[in-house]
This record gives C-alpha cells, structure tokens and sequence, in this order.
C-alpha cells in the first residue's frame, strides 16, 4: 500500500471499530480537563482517574485552586508522579488564569502553551477536547504507532504531528488521535505488539517478518 492507501485504510478501520471516542480522563470543564492533561504526563489516565475527584473537591477552579498551599496540591497528586513540578504547575497555571484571564481557560494554543507545566501536547489536547478545535496531540504512543504504521519516520513527537495532519483530513484530527490511542492500548501496545502481530499492522504490512525500527520520541 502507498502511505495515502494506509491512512485511508486506518481512517476506515479505525472508524469502524471505535465510532464513539469517549474523553479518557474524568473532567467538567477546560479547566478539570487542563489539569487532569498536566497530570497524566508519564502516567495513566487510570491513576489520575483515581486522583482528580480528591483534588476537585478540595478545589475545581482557578480562583480556589491558587489559594491551596503547594504543599496540599503536592499530598494529593503524588500518586501521579512528578508531584513536586505537578504542583507548583498547578498552582501557577491558577494564579495566572485567576489574575490574567477571569478564570477562564483562554482558547488559543499559544497562550496555553505558555501557561506552566503546559506543552504542547497538552495545549493541544485541550484545544481538541474542550474547544473542538482541530489539532493531533501526538503522544509517545502514537508516535510508536504512526512509525509501525508508515506514516512517518519522525523523530521526535513535533515530525510525527507534522506527517500525520498531512495524511489524513484535518476534519478527522480530534477524533482519530483519541482511536489511535484506543487501539494502541487494545492492540498494538509496545509490549504486546512490534510491528508484525495486531490486525492492524498485518494487514498494512502483510509480508513485513521482523519489527521496524522506532525512532524513540
């Protein structure tokens, strides 16, 4: 298959078998969601499942948020991991949205990506999930998987982003990144696959015998 035959053939496929793309972390609004996609950096959307609710109700807005002490935010998020950085984000990210923007989660990539312990990915996945604003947040697993899949030889996350936006529709964006990452975890995980073993990639690859090789993000 040419590369516009892959993506054509994954846009379908994965259509079909994940047609509603439910929002995996537990939120209410662009706030919750902004905080629980800080959170989520280099741990599961199970574990911050777990924590969020204790963090909310302690504080589910910029304005309480700013005034819990570093230290509390720091005791109840340290499941999650990186909770000292995780912490003090979360308080000045508060701080910010409280003085600069009425408490109110500005829409634009740029000014979130300002905002502390927000990058990119994160920018994006809000822009995506709370704005619908077309954007393909590109994790370290679908990085794994657009490289599996032929659709590109990135290097990093930022040329995998790039490759992918264009092959595939950008009306498709918002939703495919979440069925990609749905498959990944039902299919195609780093341990459970390597290129040659889920439906997926036996059948864009049918003669591929050993893995390819994967740029690490």
């Amino acid at each position: 298959m040419l590369k516009k035959e892959r993506a054509a053939f994954i846009l379908e496929e994965l259509e079909r078998l994940y047609p509603q793309t439910p929002i995996p972390l537990d939120h209410k609004d662009s706030y919750t969601l902004l905080v629980a996609v800080l959170l989520s950096a280099q741990c599961t959307d199970e574990r911050v499942n777990k924590i969020t609710p204790a963090l909310f109700e302690r504080a589910d807005h910029p304005g309480a948020m700013a005034l819990v002490p570093v230290e509390e935010i720091e005791s109840i998020i340290r499941p999650c991991g990186l909770a000292p950085r995780k912490s003090k984000a979360i308080q000045r990210l508060s701080e910010i949205l409280r003085d600069d923007y009425k408490c109110e989660v500005p829409a634009d990539l740029e000014a979130l990506e300002a905002l502390p312990g927000v990058g990119h990915k994160t920018a994006s996945v809000v822009m995506a999930q709370a704005f619908d604003v077309a954007a393909f947040p590109v994790d370290t697993h679908i990085h794994r998987l657009a490289q599996r899949w032929g659709l590109t030889k990135g290097k990093n996350v930022v040329q995998t982003e790039r490759d992918c936006k264009a092959v595939f529709p950008r009306e498709s964006w918002n939703k495919l990144h979440l069925q990609i990452i749905f498959y990944g975890r039902e299919y195609c995980s780093a341990r459970g696959c390597d290129g040659t073993k889920c439906p997926m990639c036996k059948t864009l690859y049918p003669n591929r015998v050993n893995p390819p090789k994967i740029n690490k993000a």
